[in-house]
């Protein structure tokens, strides 16, 4: 990548999304936080910069510099990937672990975060937007929809779909060909082994309505 990236937001993912840009030896311009107490500060060695929403750092982006939006709050991440669509024609990187196995069939949308060991299996769908924590495994043919987020060490076995905005937390086990509805959420540690309902939270082993 002939381009520097700055990143949207300087909690959560931003570090570990720093360690990846770093290891691909893409260059990072800086970060953008809407907490002022962060402005001024360095994330190893990078600067925070100013406002995401400030237009001295926008007019950067596509011309001079990429973009990635390092936010955990789907809702925020969903604001900050609308505002650099709209006010400046561009779509998010992805950035992606050095150490994550990607089929040579999966297919990528746009600015997801994939860290270190996750693994997307053959004809595995990914959105856009999305969050793959460390260690996740995303089997066969499986879909996933934007703004899923995975947690650590989960696995999502053969032809799971996962929809829209829908958060699976760390540790989690989805049983083949059940479908986890929009803007669902799985507790940690759960096991899932029938389709969740949009908007449903579950939890346990088996997983069951919260």
């Amino acid at each position: 990548m002939d381009k520097p990236v700055i990143i949207f937001g300087a909690k959560g993912i931003a570090h570990p999304a720093l360690e990846i840009f770093n290891s691909n030896e893409v260059v990072v311009y800086g970060f953008l936080e809407e907490d002022e107490k962060l402005h001024g500060s360095e994330i190893n060695t990078v600067a925070v910069l100013g406002d995401p929403e400030d237009d001295g750092f926008l007019k950067l982006i596509g011309k001079k510099t990429e973009a990635f939006v390092a936010v955990d709050d789907a809702k925020y991440r969903k604001f900050l990937v609308e505002l650099l669509n709209e006010r400046r024609k561009v779509q998010p990187i992805n950035a992606i672990h050095q150490t994550a196995y990607i089929s040579t069939d999966a297919t990528l949308g746009h600015g997801n975060f994939i860290n270190a060991r996750v693994t997307l299996g053959a004809g595995a769908e990914l959105g856009s937007h999305c969050i793959l924590h460390s260690g996740a495994i995303i089997d066969h043919r499986v879909k996933l929809g934007d703004f899923v987020q995975v947690g650590a060490g989960s696995v999502i076995n053969s032809e799971v779909t996962i929809e829209e905005g829908a958060f699976i937390g760390s540790g989690v086990t989805i049983v083949s060909g059940v479908t986890i509805g929009k803007n669902a959420r799985v507790g940690a540690g759960s096991v899932v082994i029938s389709s969740v309902d949009a908007g449903a939270t579950v939890f346990g082993n088996p997983a069951a309505k919260v």
